[in-house]
């Protein structure tokens, strides 16, 4: 039982960062600068640090720094979601392609502990889930799916954990 009010375990086991992530192509890569650039993406200090060549991993970083500080010395809540926000709805729209709407529905966060050093995040989709996604659309269907991330420092203390829910629909 937890005393969450999203049901989050407010007592996650470490979750270490990936040493070998998938292997990025020139394009992903162009992709990961571009996003950085991007002003409103940019304006949250954090940065992607990885985008898998087939954009079923990404890896994002929130440092520590002057921009990113809030009034009791940890880094800013608002700094953490905008990192997070875009990356499972620009994951799928980039793997579905123009024959679906993605949307990102509603999100919940939840501060576990404060973070006092630069926090990472990995987003992955499971391999059967876009061709889930596929079968079990038809022109017109929509379904809701739900995506857990976690913000951890380098050794693996999860320090915020988002629950994200998107919308997804085939369009016809």
């Amino acid at each position: 039982m937890t005393d969450s009010p999203t049901g989050v375990d407010r007592d996650p086991d470490p979750c270490p960062l990936r040493e070998d992530p998938p292997a990025e192509s020139l394009r992903t890569r162009l992709w990961r600068h571009g996003f950085n650039l991007f002003p409103a993406y940019r304006g949250t200090g954090a940065r992607v640090d990885h985008i898998a060549a087939d954009w079923r991993y990404v890896r994002i970083r929130v440092p520590f720094n002057w921009r990113t500080r809030n009034a009791v010395g940890a880094i800013f809540g608002g700094s953490l979601y905008g990192a997070i926000d875009p990356v499972y709805m620009t994951m799928l729209r980039r793997i579905l392609g123009d024959a679906f709407t993605v949307w990102d529905k509603s999100a919940a966060l939840e501060f576990l502990e404060p973070g006092r050093d630069t926090l990472y995040a990995e987003f992955e989709l499971a391999d059967g889930e876009v061709e889930a996604l596929r079968e079990e659309l038809g022109p017109g269907e929509s379904t809701d799916r739900e995506y857990l991330v976690s913000l951890v420092d380098e050794s693996g203390t999860v320090h915020a954990v988002c629950e994200k829910t998107l919308y997804v629909r085939r369009d016809e």
